[in-house]
């Protein structure tokens, strides 16, 4: 994650990013399964992570292309926080 960018506005991007993939127009809750809700569905899951890459500046290994790290919000913004 860019070192410029503090938790709330990484939050704040992540939902920004979820929301342009989402199937409906609604904040999911942080710990809601966005797959088990249908807000997102694994076809959708490789244009959310590139979107994440591009504005976080982060590599993400095709071996993290797992749903459940992708699985909530809080969950992204946990990976993406992880990322050097």
């Amino acid at each position: 994650m860019t070192s410029t960018m503090n938790e709330t506005e990484m939050r704040k991007k992540v939902r920004e990013i979820v929301r342009q993939f989402a199937s409906e127009n609604r904040e999911p809750d942080a710990t809601e399964s966005l797959f088990e809700s249908g807000l997102l569905d694994s076809f959708v899951l490789p244009q959310m992570v590139s979107a994440l890459e591009e504005a976080f500046h982060i590599r993400i290994p095709d071996a993290d292309l797992n749903p459940r790290h992708f699985e909530s919000l809080a969950r992204i913004e946990a990976y993406v926080s992880s990322r050097p």
